[in-house]
């Protein structure tokens, strides 16, 4: 016989739901950090290039918020787990997932704001063809489906809530 009865959940307590949830959360900020983290890293040197000096004041300025955005990233990605250091042992683990949750849902938009403006630059010294910002937009829409159409489209044909 089939059981045709289906599981809307698991049987956890609040706590043993937020201790898988942060374990999730964390494997999932590994994967982002890694990549903003070299991203990051690579920005910095650029200005120290000779080339650096000779770039237009828009791909200087391009330059700076990009790094700027990068940083923001950075920290918006490590921010959960200095949440998880000073909260640890409070007993306010289920908040601090949705909290950590939230800041890394930033730092993904922040790493996806990165990605696209060292796209931006790195096309722009690379060309200087007027179908670059059409190239990126591109990408940019790209990205947009992979990290969250996808998983929204997913979320909704099939899960209830």
């Amino acid at each position: 016989m089939v059981d045709t009865v289906r599981r809307t959940g698991r049987d956890e307590t609040e706590d043993e739901r937020a201790d898988r949830m942060w374990g999730e959360l964390i494997q999932e900020i590994r994967v982002a950090q890694t990549g903003v983290q070299i991203l990051f890293g690579f920005l910095l040197t650029v200005v120290f290039t000779p080339k650096y000096a000779h770039l237009a004041h828009t791909d200087q300025v391009i330059y700076i918020v990009t790094v700027v955005l990068g940083s923001c990233a950075t920290g918006a990605l490590i921010g959960p787990v200095s949440l998880h250091r000073l909260v640890s042992g409070r007993r306010i683990k289920p908040q601090a997932v949705r909290i950590a949750s939230r800041l890394t849902f930033v730092g993904l938009v922040l790493l996806l704001t990165t990605m696209t403006a060292a796209l931006l630059l790195i096309l722009r010294v690379a060309t200087h063809d007027d179908w670059v910002p059409w190239l990126v937009t591109g990408v940019v829409a790209w990205y947009l489906v992979c990290w969250f159409g996808v998983p929204m489209w997913t979320r909704r044909r099939h899960t209830t809530k």
